[in-house]
Formats: C-alpha cells, structure tokens, sequence
C-alpha cells in the first residue's frame, strides 16, 4: 500500500509531457551522419586541393666488399641526415581560402558536435523516459502482486472464517445434541425412578395388604383361640364346680367357707389350701417356658393366676396383671394351660392357687 502511494505521489509530481513520436531518433541520427560525411569530405577535399608535395634529397652509400682477402671491417660512418626542403610558404589567397575553410570546418564540427550532443541528450532523455516507463510498469506489476497477495489474504481469511464459522456450527449442533441426549438421559432415568417408586409403593401396598390380611387372621385366630380358651376355661370350671360340689357333698356341707377361702386366698385349711414352697413358682415357670410359642418382642411379661387341685390337675387360669399386648397374653395363656398338669409341691401335693410370671423365651 505504501509502494502505491509511493508510486502516484511521484508520478503526480512530474509534469505531463506530450507523447513521444515514433522515429524522431532515427531522423536525428540520420541527419548527424550526413553533417559527419559532409564535413569530412569537405575537410579532406580542401586538404587535396591545397597540400603540394614537398621535395627531398637523400645521398646513397654502397659498400662494395673485398672477397680475396678477409680484411677487418672498418666500422660503417655514420648515416648523413637527409635534408628536407621545407615547403614554400602559400600564397595569401590560398591562407585565406584555407582559414575560410577552416572556419567552415570549426562550425560544421561544432555543429555536428552539437547534433551529436542533442541526440545524445535525445537518447539520455529516451533512456530515461524508458527507464521511467520501465519503472512505472514495474511498479504497476508491484501493485498488481501486491494487490493480488492482498486478494489472496482476503479470500484465505474468508475461508478461514467460513470454517470457524462452520466449526462453530457443527459444535453448537453438537452441544445441541448432547444437551438433548442428557434431557432424554435424565428423562429415561426420571421414569425408571418413578417405575421404580410404584413398583416399591405397589410392592409395599401389598406387603401392607398381607400383613393387614395376616393380622387379620392372627387376630381372628387368636380371638377364636380365644373363644376356644374360654369354652374350655368354662368347661374347665364347670368341671371344677361340679368336684367341688362333689367334693363338698362328700364333706357334708360344712366346708363351704373353705371353698370360699380357696378362692379368694388360696391359704385355707381345705383340701389343696397349703401354699406354695418358695422354689415352686420357679419350678411352674420351667415348665412353662418351653411350651412358649412366641416371635414377637422379647419385652413383655404376663402374670397369670393358676388355680388346681391337691393333685397338680389345673383347675383354672386366668390372666392377673396384662403386658398390653393381647396376643401375647394369649400366648402365655396357651403355655400355661398346656402345661396340666402342674408339679407337686415339697409336701407332696400342688398349692391351691398361687401366681406364675411368664416372659418369652430368651
């Protein structure tokens, strides 16, 4: 860019000529070569004209030689200088007409001297105009390449920005792309989680419906374990009121407050009035304990009140003190009417009525 404003600057600041026409060099050429030929005719036909040849004289010295007898040979003499005329001197028209020519010669040398130094001058100038032409041209083709180079940096940064741009392009797709397959990701994974979450509530709703459905049929079980345990505690005390009654027609009557007793303290004096041995209850509760049929909580505990005859045959039982929890105490209930009849005591016969704690087993 700086070479072409380089390049205009000079080129405005010379003066426009008028163009150069074709064969003013040869013309001028041609017209130097005439003026030469004439005035070296002219010169060399004044000079032929007025040039007389001027005489000389010369003396010629021959040397005969002496064959018979060989004799020294004197030393030549020297040479005798040739005397020159000098030529006579011209006549005053002839000096005149030589000055005149002369004077000719002088102008047409001169003139050709300045013919020879205007086509010299004329040829300088040619050079140069052509040395300017040369330069100019040369600095049009500066221009032309550096113009070109400047296309060419121009096309390959458009191309290099159409391929950043197209770069851009294809990772913005392809950030497009992962953005939705992470959407789809995340969209799959939502709905394996709640798959999986109604899959875990169905599951728990029927685990819930079978424990419901269980705790339903151990309740109903233990309710007609229940049932069964109060049919048979009321048979079992139907039995014991007829023995009693039996037992008491037996006495004659008079036993009644006994009976009495035995119920309410079981320390009477009557028949199985004795009470127990201090190691009996721990002898009832291993007894017991194996017959326990328990996998619920390990801390609960029922005490239940054992009622049987001399002979260790149970008469009753009945829950005293609950653990709040029904089926446990039914439990407890269960092992210990299992386990009729009960041990007799130190004296040989089973206390009336005494208490028995039960626990689960260990």
């Amino acid at each position: 860019m700086t070479l072409l404003h380089r390049q205009t600057s000079a080129s405005s600041a010379r003066p426009i000529r008028p163009p150069r026409e074709r064969g003013t060099g040869k013309a001028f050429a041609l017209a130097a070569l005439m003026h030469l030929l004439l005035g070296w005719l002219l010169y060399h036909g004044i000079n032929w004209q007025n040039n007389t040849p001027a005489g000389s004289e010369a003396e010629i010295w021959t040397e005969i030689p002496d064959t018979s007898t060989p004799t020294p040979r004197p030393a030549p003499p020297p040479p005798t200088p040739v005397k020159v005329q000098p030529a006579p001197p011209p006549a005053k028209d002839e000096d005149a007409d030589i000055a005149l020519q002369e004077k000719k010669r002088k102008q047409q040398e001169a003139a050709a001297r300045e013919a020879q130094l205007a086509e010299q001058r004329r040829q300088q100038e040619q050079a140069r105009q052509e040395a300017e032409e040369k330069r100019q041209q040369q600095l049009a083709a500066a221009a032309a390449t550096q113009k070109a180079m400047q296309d060419k940096q121009k096309q390959i940064e458009q191309q290099r920005q159409a391929e950043l741009q197209k770069q851009q392009q294809q990772k913005a797709q392809q950030d497009k792309q992962r953005q939705q397959q992470q959407a789809e990701a995340q969209k799959q994974e939502q709905l394996k989680d709640q798959k999986e979450q109604q899959e875990a509530k169905a599951k728990a709703d029927a685990q819930a419906k079978a424990k419901a459905e269980a705790d339903a049929k151990a309740k109903a079980a233990a309710q007609a374990k229940a049932k069964a345990d109060a049919e048979a505690k009321a048979k079992v005390d139907a039995e014991r009121k007829a023995r009693l009654a039996q037992l008491q027609g037996q006495l004659g009557g008079g036993t009644a407050s006994t009976g009495e007793g035995l119920a309410k303290s079981g320390t009477g004096k009557g028949a199985g009035g004795n009470s127990p041995s201090p190691g009996y209850a721990e002898k009832v509760q291993r007894l017991v304990a194996p017959k326990v049929h328990w996998s619920g909580e390990s801390d609960v505990k029922t005490v239940i009140t054992v009622r049987c005859a001399p002979s260790g045959t149970l008469l009753s039982a009945e829950v005293r003190t609950s653990s709040g929890n029904e089926q446990w105490d039914a439990a407890a209930l269960r092992a210990v009417q299992s386990s009729n009849p009960m041990p007799l005591d130190t004296d040989g016969k089973a206390p009336a009525m005494f208490l028995i704690t039960v626990r689960p087993p260990q």
